[in-house]
C-alpha cells in the first residue's frame, strides 16, 4: 500500500490560520502586501491555498500579524509539513496539476458523499474499467494510460485501509447499464461494486430512471469532509480541462441538502445491489 500524506489540506489549514491572524490583526490584503513589498495577489492567494508557502514567507506573515510562542511555532510547522510532496507525486507529471489538489483532500477525507451520472467513481473502479474510461477521453498514449490506471487503483487502496473514508455513494441508474469497456468488463465491474458495498464503512444505492427529475441534474459532485473542525467541507466537481472546488458555507449547505434528496429517492442499498445484479445478468 502506498504511504499517505496529505500536503494538501495542511495547506488549505495554514492558509485559514493566517486569514485569521490577519484579521485579529486588523489588516487589509492590501496593508499586508504594501508592508512586505509583496503585490496583492500574492498574499490572496496564500490565504486561498492556491499556492504552496514557504516557511520564511509564513515567518513574514506572523512577524507583520504579531503572532509570537507556541501558535507562531505550530504555523511554522505546518508550514513545513505542508511543503511535503503527496504519494502521487512519485507518478511524475501523469496527473493534472488541477486534479492533484484533489487527490490531496480525498486522502486526508473521513466522510465522502459522492453522486456520479456517467460512470463509477475512481475510488469504486476496476482497472479495466479505469482504462477503457481513460481511453474514452481520447487518450492514445498506452504509457500514459498504464500510469494514470496505477494512480487510480493506488487511490482505491483508500477504501480497506485502516484510516478508511465513511463513504455514501449514490448512482444514476445510467452508470450500471452503460457498457464501458464492454459486457465483460462491465459485468467484472458491477461485481466489483457489490463486493464493495459489502465494506462496512461503504453505503451504496442507485438512483433508478423511475425517480424521474431530481436536485443533481447539472451533473456528478462529490462532498469531502475532513477529521479537523477547522476544515471545511469542500464540494469538488470535474470537468474536461480542470476541476471546480465549493467551500461557501452557502454552496456546502446546497449541495448537502441536494445529496439528502438524492439519497431519499434512490433505491435502499439491498434494492440497489438486486438492480445491480440484474443489470450484469441482462448483459450480453
Amino acid at each position: 500500500m502506498v504511504t499517505r500524506s496529505a500536503p494538501t489540506v495542511k495547506r488549505r489549514r495554514l492558509a485559514g490560520e493566517l486569514r485569521k491572524h490577519r484579521e485579529a490583526a486588523g489588516l487589509t490584503l492590501e496593508e499586508v502586501a504594501e508592508r512586505l513589498e509583496w503585490s496583492t495577489a500574492k498574499v490572496s492567494r496564500i490565504e486561498n491555498a492556491r499556492v504552496s508557502v514557504l516557511p520564511r514567507d509564513v515567518k513574514h506573515l506572523l512577524n507583520v500579524y504579531g503572532v509570537e510562542g507556541e501558535a507562531r511555532e505550530v504555523l511554522l510547522v505546518l508550514a513545513r509539513e505542508a511543503r511535503q510532496k503527496g504519494w502521487w507525486h512519485s507518478y511524475g507529471e501523469v496527473i493534472p496539476t488541477w486534479f492533484e489538489v484533489y487527490v490531496g483532500l480525498e486522502s486526508e477525507a473521513v466522510a465522502i458523499d459522492q453522486y456520479d451520472s456517467e460512470h463509477v467513481p475512481g475510488l469504486l473502479q476496476t482497472a479495466d474499467y479505469a482504462r477503457a474510461i481513460f481511453q474514452a477521453f481520447l487518450l492514445d498514449d498506452e504509457d500514459e494510460i498504464n500510469k494514470l490506471v496505477e494512480v487510480r487503483m493506488a487511490r482505491t487502496e483508500r477504501l480497506t485501509a485502516p484510516t478508511a473514508p465513511k463513504c455514501w455513494v449514490v448512482l444514476n441508474e445510467a452508470v450500471i447499464r452503460r457498457q464501458v469497456g464492454g459486457a465483460q468488463v462491465m459485468r467484472a465491474q458491477l461485481a466489483h461494486l457489490s463486493d464493495v458495498a459489502k465494506l462496512p464503512n461503504v453505503t451504496l444505492q442507485v438512483l433508478p430512471f423511475g425517480a424521474g427529475a431530481h436536485p443533481a441534474m447539472s451533473g456528478s459532485f462529490s462532498i469531502l469532509g475532513f477529521p479537523e473542525p477547522s476544515d471545511s467541507k469542500v464540494v469538488y466537481m470535474e470537468m474536461q480541462t480542470g476541476g471546480l472546488y465549493l467551500e461557501k458555507p452557502h454552496e456546502i449547505e446546497r449541495y448537502t441538502l441536494a445529496f439528502d434528496h438524492l439519497r431519499a429517492a434512490a433505491l435502499c442499498p439491498s434494492d440497489s445491489q438486486a438492480l445491480i445484479a440484474r443489470a450484469a445478468d441482462e448483459m450480453s
